[in-house]
């Protein structure tokens, strides 16, 4: 039911549909469906409960609201809607915003607007979608590709909401380089992955499960200089199954210093921030670190060095 649930919804008397299937089947993380999906589709089943209500809500009367909310009580909390975008929510939702809980219709329109409010804890977070050929990582998963994604394109006003949103998948990540197949040295990063535009690093820090990268817009290169880049960023992670626990985003300040593409023996290497580079070109990285130097924030707590259990890099395709 949960794989193919529109099927069901299609075929079904809504008339007649159990409230507890409906409830029962809501309720689960992995039901394939969008969030505004599922939300219509409550509001089609209570519509089918009150049958002296039309679909337009603006013809509803004050009864025909309660009426409404009443018969949707056990439904409306298992609706994520810090799911929705901005886009959903004002079209598709604020017309009804008389059914949902005062409260909590003030704290979504906040996460909309305001940048600096924080996210409460008890949000859920989006369900399990399962999207085939979006990316082939070892290190991380959909929600980590797309709230990076988010990062990169700038669609949420407020980041520290972004990993509530429903997925935001409009690229392909296409893997050029991972470290446990391709090798851990300068030269084969820089064989596989120079030239190649838009791309992300993704680096799993052994002992820890940390998980810490960066954003290249332009390519990377064996030589040239510093790389004056405005729009890279760098990121970490507690881990991959705690992404949504306080994320860092640390987006270049000194645009000067975004890149260091100064020596062949340099592997990614993110200003002064994220440092990734062996004595030779030939022979395996012999030094990791994070230092906060051209970057807004620090992304780990200390400058202590660093191995990886692997290392990933992707160009960003335009799906």
């Amino acid at each position: 039911m949960a794989k193919f649930p529109g099927k069901i919804f299609i075929s079904s008397d809504l008339t007649k549909f159990p409230e507890k299937s409906l409830t029962s089947l809501i309720k689960r993380d992995d039901l394939q469906m969008k969030e505004i999906e599922i939300w219509e589709i409550i509001l089609k089943w209570g519509l089918a409960q009150n049958l002296n209500l039309i679909s337009d809500p603006d013809t509803w009367l004050d009864d025909g609201f309660k009426s409404m909310k009443n018969t949707l009580q056990n439904c409306l909390p298992l609706i994520r809607f810090y799911s929705l975008s901005s886009k959903e929510f004002f079209h598709r939702v604020e017309p009804y915003k008389k059914l949902l809980n005062q409260q909590l219709y003030k704290e979504l329109l906040s996460s909309y607007m305001d940048p600096d409010i924080k996210a409460n804890e008890n949000i859920s977070l989006p369900r399990s979608l399962k999207i085939n050929g979006i990316i082939d990582s070892k290190i991380v998963d959909l929600n980590i590709v797309s709230l990076i994604t988010r990062w990169i394109d700038k669609v949420d006003v407020n980041i520290k909401f972004a990993q509530f949103r429903e997925l935001y998948l409009p690229y392909k990540f296409q893997l050029l380089l991972r470290g446990s197949r391709d090798g851990f040295t300068p030269k084969r990063f820089h064989e596989l992955c120079d030239d190649k535009p838009c791309t992300v690093t993704f680096i799993k820090i052994k002992g820890t499960g940390e998980i810490i990268g960066g954003y290249n817009p332009t390519v990377w290169l064996s030589s040239g200089g510093w790389g004056k880049i405005k729009d890279s960023f760098i990121f970490s992670f507690k881990s991959k199954k705690e992404f949504f626990k306080d994320p860092i985003l640390s987006k270049v300040k000194d645009y000067n210093y975004a890149l260091n593409r100064l020596l062949e023996r340099h592997g990614p290497f993110f200003g002064g921030d994220i440092l990734i580079y062996s004595e030779d070109s030939r022979t395996n990285y012999s030094t990791s670190y994070c230092q906060q130097t051209f970057y807004e924030k620090k992304i780990r707590n200390t400058i202590d060095k660093f191995s990886m259990d692997d290392y990933e890099v992707f160009q960003l395709i335009s799906r």
